[in-house]
């Protein structure tokens, strides 16, 4: 399983603040602070709503394949115990379950393996 963020960042060019150059980039800002000129929003990940672990699980399948093995997409998105999953989070995980891969929404690491067709132990 892989990390899979989504997010959004800005790129553009930076200017790092210094104490020097405090005053010409603006007085309310510090040392450290990072001034993005001619900023432009950059999107990253998949897709709002796809799980938090991506990646495929190996298996083995039908009597004509024995001892061939497929890899089967597998999404899992992490929630605390309090956690709530969004809408775009459930469509997702009901999209991949649909298309024939594994995907849920796990609170703990039990949970993550029984999605992903493991031993929960």
């Amino acid at each position: 399983m892989f990390r899979c963020n989504v997010g959004v960042g800005w790129a553009g060019r930076a200017k790092r603040v210094t104490s020097q150059n405090r005053g010409v980039l603006g007085a309310s800002l510090r040392p450290g602070d990072v001034v993005v000129r001619n900023a432009r929003p950059l999107r990253a990940g998949l897709q709002p709503g796809n799980g938090d672990l991506i990646g495929w699980v190996t298996m083995q399948i039908t009597p004509e394949m024995v001892g061939q093995q497929v890899a089967v997409f597998a999404s899992v998105e992490v929630k605390s115990l309090t956690g709530t999953a969004k809408a775009h989070q459930r469509t997702w995980r009901d999209q991949v379950t649909a298309a024939g891969g594994l995907a849920g929404i796990a609170r703990s690491v039990e949970e993550a393996r029984q999605i992903l067709g493991g031993d929960p132990a």
